[in-house]
């Protein structure tokens, strides 16, 4: 019974903290509309970032930069150094990259193939494309 007396002044002085800790201004919470714009390049930069960062994570392109003189790491710096416009400009860009060569190669295939088609057509008889090739009438 002798120990209430002594321990009411303290959780007393606590209790007056407590609520007056309760009672102090604290500032709203704030609430507003978040825009589909503003969620959509959140997730667009973040895809270009880290997509701009795999390509010059790959064997062939670190190759070409240490040829280069260019570390790979210090590329990638770069990249993380770079404004989110920058990054989007970039990654836009590697889509129009060739795969995998300038498109001569392309070229040049499809004209042999075109050549080979003819060429087999007229052999057959169902085309007259070529001079040098004999047809039986």
């Amino acid at each position: 019974m002798h120990i209430m007396p002594r321990l009411a002044k303290p959780i007393s002085t606590l209790l007056i903290a407590a609520t007056l800790g309760l009672s102090l201004p604290v500032s709203p919470a704030q609430a507003s509309m978040v825009g589909t714009d503003s969620v959509i390049n959140q997730y667009t930069n973040s895809a270009d970032r880290e997509r701009v960062r795999n390509f010059l994570e790959r064997q062939d392109v670190q190759a070409e930069l240490e040829r280069q003189g260019v570390k790979p790491t210090e590329a990638l710096a770069r990249v993380d150094a770079l404004s989110d416009a920058e990054v989007s400009k970039i990654a836009g860009k590697l889509d129009m990259l060739p795969a995998g060569g300038d498109g001569v190669g392309a070229v040049v295939g499809a004209l042999i193939l075109i050549f080979v088609v003819l060429l087999i057509t007229d052999i057959l008889g169902l085309t007259h494309v070529f001079p040098f090739v004999y047809h039986r009438r």
